[in-house]
């Protein structure tokens, strides 16, 4: 029993380490919203109207206009939540934005094509690591650093507005 103990111990200490960083705690200003601005590539996160942080970001491969199907390479515009996250992520770390929205859906269904899904703020892997241009299927992405501070710091439930 002694040493679960010290095990839990252990694991609380190494927490702080470079090899668990990305689940460090965060102690600053609440994020109440996150901005995307997709022709300046910039992400902000805001606390009430004070933009708290600012990032360079990559879109998808196509990335001017609104998503409209499945494979089209578009991020997605228009008002989000964070709705769930992925530890395990090809891309170090993930956050799903609520992409599409019941009426998204309707429009993609009306026009016989799948709206697609499975649209995220993530970091980098693979071929992708450093690259700056746009690159992603409609995902937004930042460099690892920088969705690690974002993993910490937005909540689930935030709204993003991802606008033009």
């Amino acid at each position: 029993m002694w040493r679960a103990g010290v095990l839990l111990v252990l694991l609380a200490l190494l927490g702080g380490c470079a090899g668990f960083g990305k689940f460090r705690n965060y102690a600053g200003p609440e994020v109440t919203r996150i901005v995307v601005e997709k022709s300046e590539r910039r992400m902000h996160l805001l606390h009430g109207e004070k933009v708290l942080r600012s990032y360079d970001i990559a879109l998808g491969r196509e990335p001017v206009g609104q998503k409209r199907r499945e494979g089209d390479g578009r991020t997605p515009e228009g008002n989000y939540i964070i709705d769930r996250r992925n530890p395990r992520s090809a891309f170090h770390l993930s956050l799903g934005i609520s992409y599409p929205t019941v009426s998204q859906r309707r429009v993609a269904r009306e026009a016989g094509l799948s709206p697609g899904g499975d649209i995220f703020i993530h970091g980098q892997a693979g071929k992708h690591r450093g690259r700056g241009t746009d690159w992603t299927e409609g995902c937004i992405a930042l460099n690892n650093e920088h969705i690690d501070e974002i993993w910490r710091e937005v909540p689930d439930g935030t709204p993003i507005d991802i606008r033009p």
